[in-house]
Formats: C-alpha cells, sequence, structure tokens
C-alpha cells in the first residue's frame, strides 16, 4: 500500500452529522473524493441536496436523511440508514452541534443540560448504535467534532466550553471501550470561517482582530478540519485512537472576546 493509498476509503462507508453546510459538508464532501459513499443529515433538506450532488460529482453515492439531531433518537436512526441503504458502516463523524454563547448568571441549568444533549448525548447515540453495525464488517472509525473552547477558558461559554470538553474525555473512554477494533479521536476546532462564524469573518476589523490573536495569523477553512477528518478516519490513522486533535491555528487563549461587563 502506497503512502496516498493510505489516505483513502475506498468503498467504505460514512455517516456525517450536522452536513448541510460548513465542517459537515466539507467532511461528507472529503470523505467521498477518498472513496466513501456517505449518509448526510441535517435539519434543511435542500442544503442536503447540494451537498449530496458534490458528493455525486465525486464518483460516490449519497443518502439525504433529513432531521432534527438535537433529538438524540434521530441521530441514532443514522446508523440503521447506513446500513439499510449501504449494507455496512464504517465511519462515523459527530460533528452536529453547538451553543449559542450566554453569561454565565443568565446560563440556566435547563440551558446547559440542552447543551450537554446536542453536543454529547446526540454522539453518544449515534456512537451506541453504529458500533454494532461496524462490528459486524470488522471495526471501524468515529470521528467527534469538539472545540478549542473545550480546553481554553472564555467569558460566555459556560454550557458550550463545559459540553464540548465533555465530548473531548467522552472520546477518551469510548476509545478505550470500543478498541481495538473501532477507533475513536476528535478534533478540537478552532475559529473556522463558516456561516456560525459569519459576523467575525464579514466584519473586516473583527476578523482582523481574531487573526492577530491566532498564532498562525489566519481564520481556518472548513477543509482544514475535513482533511484531519480523513487522515483519523483512514488507515494513515489507523494507530491513533483516544486522542483530541487541536486543529485551532495554534491558539492558547480565546481570539474573540464578547465584550460582557465585569460583574
Amino acid at each position: 500500500m502506497t503512502l496516498f493509498e493510505r489516505f483513502q476509503v475506498t468503498d467504505k462507508v460514512a455517516v456525517v452529522t450536522g452536513a448541510g453546510r460548513g465542517i459537515g459538508a466539507a467532511t461528507a464532501v472529503a470523505l467521498a473524493q477518498a472513496g466513501a459513499d456517505v449518509v448526510i443529515s441535517s435539519r434543511t433538506e435542500a442544503e442536503l441536496r447540494d451537498v449530496a450532488a458534490r458528493i455525486e460529482e465525486a464518483g460516490r453515492k449519497a443518502h439525504v436523511v433529513p432531521a432534527d439531531l438535537s433529538d438524540p433518537t434521530a441521530a441514532a436512526g443514522l446508523a440503521s440508514a447506513a446500513q439499510e441503504t449501504f449494507g455496512r458502516l464504517d465511519i462515523v463523524v459527530n460533528n452536529v452541534g453547538g451553543t449559542y454563547p450566554r453569561p454565565l448568571l443568565e446560563t440556566t441549568v435547563e440551558f446547559l443540560e440542552e447543551a450537554f444533549r446536542f453536543n454529547v448525548s446526540t454522539a453518544h447515540a449515534l456512537t451506541v448504535a453504529a458500533a454494532p453495525v461496524m462490528l459486524a464488517d470488522g471495526g471501524g472509525a468515529i470521528v467527534n467534532i469538539s472545540s478549542v473552547m473545550g480546553r481554553v477558558a472564555g467569558r460566555g461559554f459556560a454550557a458550550y466550553g463545559t459540553a464540548k470538553a465533555a465530548l473531548a474525555h467522552y472520546t477518551r473512554l469510548a476509545a478505550t471501550d470500543l478498541s481495538p477494533r473501532i477507533r475513536v479521536n476528535a478534533i478540537a476546532v478552532g475559529s473556522v470561517a463558516t456561516s456560525a462564524l459569519d459576523i467575525v469573518v464579514r466584519n473586516d476589523e473583527l476578523r482582523g482582530k481574531m487573526e492577530a490573536a491566532t498564532p498562525l495569523h489566519a481564520v481556518g477553512e472548513a477543509d482544514d478540519i475535513a482533511a484531519t477528518v480523513v487522515y483519523l478516519a483512514s488507515r494513515a490513522g489507523g494507530y491513533v485512537t483516544g486522542k483530541v486533535f487541536e486543529v485551532d491555528g495554534g491558539l492558547q487563549v480565546p481570539n474573540l472576546e464578547l465584550g460582557l461587563p465585569d460583574l
């Protein structure tokens, strides 16, 4: 096997959540370009159809599942969708997630629990549903999309950062339980130019401040994360499990301040 071939996932089947745009869409297309058929899911069917067309342009098949993935049951159902459509499942990318910033004293218990459900429970539900299907064909790889805010402290991110930190450690625990046949890794994503960051990247002043506060002096692209997913899902990453890859431009402190006042 050549080095190039180690980065291929030819004839594998992947599930990507939150795949209608941003990191999820880029990841689904990258996996297709590397040889996989892909089950893609998010709320908006029109966005998924556009991504499906890009997957088909890469010569692979796409199966579109519009769903509200804040419901762990809906997330779990993607494993059976892959099995019923393609007969197997090899790769899972738990990308769906996110929580709006909110001052700590305005972060209710309900808001915190919602953050956990959307960022952690959904990933767990799909992982548990996917594992038996993956094991039936020898194993596979799971990649969880965490965040730099799961390891650095920034005002307003108590719910989001805590949930993403939980997802990072969940990755380590799941990797231990599912080894040796299923590898589980995560990516701690930094500032990436997606719709979630539009308000910053479209404002030259705000973007300039963010770039200046990032060691690599740049905002990341969705393809930066997608490339890392392909590595972790492929034979190239075959000796890696239980790790959290920091793809964040070198951040050690937050590069965006929300301007919350002192108490």
